[in-house]
């Protein structure tokens, strides 16, 4: 079955020009120029993706993405126009699952989007069982965390980002790796992404984000999940 995607954006040849292209390659497109028509016909579900605009006419795509995100976990891949980087990190802690600036070659919109709907369907064949450290568990097959058993809310991105990181438990995975493994090598690397979600699984998953247990920094290096993170609590 193809693929759905809705795309909120104001720019009507922009989104001809987008639907043409990934009309070709059996991806329907439907857009909405409004934010307001845009979440109304979100949420009759039947969406695999969600193209979103920052700059909108009757909302902006960060008020949009905090909207959607407390209502879905769907994967969406938000557009900036300006190429600011701080825009770019607001709509990562806000839940996007990625970013595009604008202009942009139809050809990165497809393997972003391409991306991004691979970590969301990936067959329950490529993963592995629960992982569990501590009070810490990973559920692969149904795409959960919980600790202490309540279910920590990740986004598909923060959820592969915390998997590499726990098939690798103990082992210091620098930016580069973990951005080839989740996102993929064809894909331009944004460095400050990968603390945004660090940043946005931290606060999920630890007792103190602010001095973390579980996924640990270590300075010039990179990330690690650490295998023992429950122990010697209090000290």
């Amino acid at each position: 079955m193809a693929e759905r995607v809705l795309m909120i954006e104001d720019d009507e040849s922009l989104s001809s020009m987008v639907n043409e292209y990934l009309s070709a390659l059996g991806i329907k497109v439907i857009a909405r120029p409004t934010a307001t028509d845009g979440i109304r016909l979100l949420r009759r579900g039947g969406f695999d993706a969600l193209i979103l605009d920052i700059m909108l006419p009757d909302l902006d795509g960060f008020e949009v993405c905090r909207r959607v995100r407390a209502e879905s976990d769907i994967p969406i891949l938000m557009l900036t126009a300006r190429g600011d980087e701080m825009d770019r990190i607001v709509g990562l802690e806000l839940g996007a699952d990625d970013y595009l600036p604008k202009p942009f070659n139809p050809r990165e919109l497809l393997a972003r989007l391409r991306a991004i709907l691979r970590r969301s369907s990936m067959s329950g064949t490529q993963r592995t069982a629960s992982l569990r450290f501590g009070r810490l568990e990973i559920g692969r097959a149904a795409h959960m965390v919980r600790v202490d058993g309540e279910e920590r809310p990740l986004t598909s991105y923060q959820f592969e980002l915390l998997s590499v990181l726990a098939i690798n438990a103990g082992r210091v995975m620098s930016r580069e790796a973990l951005m080839d493994q989740v996102r993929g090598k064809d894909l331009e690397a944004f460095d400050r992404s990968i603390d945004v979600h660090i940043s946005r699984i931290r606060a999920a998953i630890e007792d103190d984000p602010k001095h973390p247990r579980r996924v640990i920094t270590i300075r010039g290096v990179g990330y690690m999940l650490a295998k023992n993170q429950d122990d010697d609590r209090g000290t």
